[in-house]
């Protein structure tokens, strides 16, 4: 397992500066919603170094969207901080690697002509304009078709008759972007590859009979491309992704010191990478990944019975069917009450330099003092729309009635309540399903803050909720993980490898459901439920 001080770690085969100077370490590299962060780790899968740039999407003209030439600058900014930790710590600079993975954000819509070059501004997972093409591809599939998958934004383009259609010869994730620009190799993992179309599970690959009817349905709306021909090749973890070419090199490290010929395994979406940083891709084994988005996924012991809007079928970086329930607004309003709480502090009279994480602290552990219900406090963290309740446009509000408490516990717990509504609603139709799951792990920025956070989600979902070691490390470590399985995929599967390599030894922390704060949060959420008309009123009201 990870330890998070990269300072105390050594490589039981020499030192920690000899292992990075031979070019044994391993690379991670995840584009994540608000960060782009590089992750070093070494022979036993620790942290020994990391690099990070901060990133934000854009509102540009209606369309959420990343600037690709910011996703170059950040990737090149986070790989040399990087190097900048290694030179830093250990007195040497890194030319080589055993293996470098990259991860992204899933889902979304990355279109590039035969040049290669982008058709139009980068669609995120975050957009929900493809409402009419995914209701025709689930009823024609027999199969959901969330909004933000990158069938359903090449489908609704051709529905709405844009005129790049025809010219359309790549349709990738960021990741499959990235690692192309790295490798030179069109490809996606398996995982990745299960938010860009749906994946047989006995073939590890696109199904075959849905992409002949999705190619008949798109070819009715615009002259079309060939589906099989414009999406990317499909690996299975361990498998081999191409290297790092010399252009790719240049482009990842400009200084020129970095060789190429490193192997790189299958770009991973962040679902993939958050189920491997969890030791989460056994059947009958679920995470819960909160950060701008919040998603629950539940490896599947058997196919699901029914069709279900609330829950997406993607799959392990191994190819298993995988239940996800995707919400599209997780922690980012609670990062923006920080935020205002940090420059109130700040503003403070003779205030010094203001911890970011003790603000957190303090707010969330404000949280577990307050009412089980929050004081009838209400909050809505929609700052998009939300398919699972079905809002088109997100609106962040805050609410309260002439009798509710409004105390800054029953604030925070509003807001932390707030995150885990939507997620609750869309679980209930596993519930229907009757999935049974033997563990669920939660990770991601919010648990690192040990406590608060993992005893609201557990009253949430009610359902015991663990937090790891590697709660707070996210997609970088979990696909250098991967990298590092590149080695091994020939003498033990994903789960084998992470049960005795990775994670042998491992503790967790268990919270289980309090019954008060689980009567609390059913109250919140029939509010909750109640309120969401609100959200329509409100995008009238306030165009953005």
């Amino acid at each position: 397992m990870t330890n998070t001080d990269p300072a105390s770690t050594a490589s039981p085969g020499g030192s920690t500066a000899r292992l990075i100077a031979d070019g044994r370490a391993t690379l991670g590299i995840e584009l994540g919603s608000t960060r782009i962060k590089a992750c070093l780790i070494d022979d036993s899968f620790e942290t020994v170094a990391s690099g990070s740039f901060e990133w934000e999407n854009e509102n540009v003209d209606g369309v959420w969207t990343y600037g690709l030439d910011t996703a170059i600058e950040g990737l090149q900014a986070a790989y040399a901080d990087l190097v900048a930790d290694v030179q830093k710590r250990y007195d040497t600079t890194p030319t080589s690697f055993a293996a470098i993975g990259i991860s992204a954000m899933m889902h979304g819509y990355l279109a590039t002509d035969a040049a290669g070059e982008l058709l139009v501004p980068f669609r995120t997972w975050r957009n929900s304009s493809t409402g009419v093409a995914a209701a025709e591809l689930t009823e024609a599939l027999d199969f959901n078709i969330p909004l933000r998958w990158s069938i359903a934004h090449l489908v609704q383009a051709a529905i709405d008759r844009e005129e790049h259609v025809p010219r359309v010869a790549s349709v990738t994730t960021l990741g499959g972007w990235v690692h192309r620009a790295l490798t030179g190799r069109d490809v996606l993992g398996v995982g990745d590859a299960s938010g860009v179309f749906p994946i047989d599970p006995a073939t590890r690959d696109y199904d075959e009979r849905m992409l002949d009817i999705a190619q008949q349905h798109l070819a009715e709306h615009a002259p079309a491309p060939t589906l099989r021909e414009v999406l990317p090749e499909v690996l299975e973890a361990g498998a081999d992704a191409g290297s790092l070419t010399p252009d790719g090199a240049k482009l990842l490290d400009p200084s020129g010191r970095l060789k190429p010929g490193i192997p790189f395994c299958p770009p991973e979406g962040d679902a993939g990478t958050g189920m491997v940083a969890t030791n989460s891709v056994a059947q009958r084994t679920g995470n819960v990944s909160v950060g701008t988005s919040i998603f629950a996924m539940i490896v599947l012991a058997e196919p699901l019975k029914t069709v279900h809007q609330e829950l997406d079928v993607v799959t392990t970086p191994t190819g298993d069917a995988v239940a996800m329930v995707h919400c599209n607004n997780g922690a980012s309003e609670i990062g923006a009450w920080a935020r205002v709480f940090s420059q109130f502090a700040a503003a403070l009279p003779g205030a010094g330099e203001v911890d970011q994480d003790a603000v957190f602290q303090t707010l969330l552990d404000e949280a577990l003092t307050a009412d089980a219900d929050a004081g009838g406090l209400l909050s809505f963290n929609y700052l998009a729309g939300e398919p699972v309740t079905g809002v088109e446009e997100g609106r962040p509000l805050l609410l309260r009635t002439p009798t509710s408490r409004f105390t800054l516990g029953n604030l925070v717990r509003s807001e932390v309540d707030a995150a885990f509504a939507t997620l609750a609603i869309g679980m209930e139709a596993l519930a229907d399903e009757e999935v049974e799951v033997d563990r669920l792990l939660a990770h991601g920025g919010l648990f690192r803050t040990p406590g608060a956070a993992q005893q609201l989600l557990a009253a949430a979902l009610k359902t015991p909720i663990s937090v790891q070691a590697t709660a707070s490390e996210g997609g970088a470590w979990g696909v250098a993980v991967l990298a590092a399985y590149l080695a091994a995929a020939s003498e033990k599967s994903l789960a084998e490898f992470l049960d005795d390599n990775v994670f042998a030894g491992a503790e967790a922390v268990t919270e289980t459901p309090d019954p008060t704060a689980v009567a609390g949060f059913e109250s919140y959420l029939a509010r909750f439920r109640a309120a969401l008309p609100l959200q329509g009123a409100a995008a009238a009201a306030t165009p953005a």
